[in-house]
């Protein structure tokens, strides 16, 4: 388990991350009954997801209430604020802090970030979590660009699908994660799990903004499925290439194509689909 407690650090993009959470929860245990077909019933001990609710402030206005895994709450909020368009670099993030239960953080932006805060939107994510946005931050007026494609093999596809298949921690005591891969050609740079996809992908999109890694030349691979939302996560990034377990909506695909993501679903450690993109290396189309 994650131990992310420190007094605060200065990193190499001069933000000042100051944590002060360490090993929260992620699982408990509780009794229930396991029911076969034949009607016999044994009583058992299983562990469930905690759901943690977490208050992020920017520049000292709540706006977001997001449900998640008490696991990498930084990298989570930072990769938040670069997929809904209110960042587009971390050098635009003055300082971050979260408490000591994981239940708050506070951003503070830096002075030539152009934002004003306005009055309240509800928006409706498609995720399962129930993550709340308190205002419209959100609706950005940034311009959304078109990611750069890069070349890529099918080989690093089926690791990652590999790799998934190998399980993840989370899920294997509880059946109840997503989990979210992050990768540069054939290595596996990070992995995590989340309550939601979205949530798992923003904490592989703020791993990589933490540690300096280019986003441009990255793969990330979801166990989710692939709605608009998700894709767009993946543009606004700059991430070349996003891969999935699950399938995408014809929406998802569509806007792919229109900001040249490439996009990969149903991608098993047998086979893959590719729904918007070239062909990898050393491929030839069978029309």
């Amino acid at each position: 388990m994650e131990n992310r407690k420190q007094n605060g650090d200065q990193n190499q993009e001069s933000i000042y991350i100051n944590e002060q959470y360490s090993n929260l929860k992620t699982l408990k245990k509780r009794s229930i009954y396991s029911i076969d077909r034949l009607g016999q019933s044994a009583k058992k001990k299983s562990s469930a997801i905690t759901e943690h609710l977490m208050d992020v402030y920017i520049n000292d206005q709540l706006t977001m209430k997001l449900v998640c895994i008490p696991q990498y709450l930084t990298e989570l909020t930072l990769g938040r604020l670069l997929t809904e368009g209110i960042i587009e670099r971390l050098d635009e993030v003055k300082s971050l802090y979260i408490c000591e239960e994981g239940r708050r953080a506070r951003v503070h932006l830096a002075e030539n970030v152009d934002y004003e805060p306005r009055g309240f939107v509800e928006l409706t994510p498609s995720c399962c979590t129930d993550n709340h946005i308190l205002n419209d931050y959100f609706v950005s007026h940034r311009e959304v660009h078109s990611v750069r494609p890069i070349p890529w093999e099918a080989s690093w596809i089926f690791a990652l699908a590999d790799r998934f298949a190998e399980g993840m921690p989370l899920h294997e005591q509880t059946w109840g994660t997503h989990s979210c891969f992050l990768a540069r050609g054939e290595k596996l740079l990070f992995t995590c799990e989340d309550i939601g996809r979205h949530n798992a992908l923003d904490k592989a999109i703020g791993y990589a903004l933490r540690n300096g890694i280019d986003l441009s030349q990255c793969i990330v691979y979801s166990s989710g499925r692939i709605p608009t939302d998700m894709a767009m996560k993946a543009i606004r990034a700059g991430i070349p290439i996003l891969a999935s377990k699950a399938v995408p909506s014809d929406e998802a695909v569509a806007l792919a194509e229109e900001y040249h993501l490439t996009m990969i679903c149903a991608a098993r450690r047998d086979s893959m689909r590719l729904y918007a993109g070239k062909l990898p290396k050393a491929e030839i189309s069978s029309e």
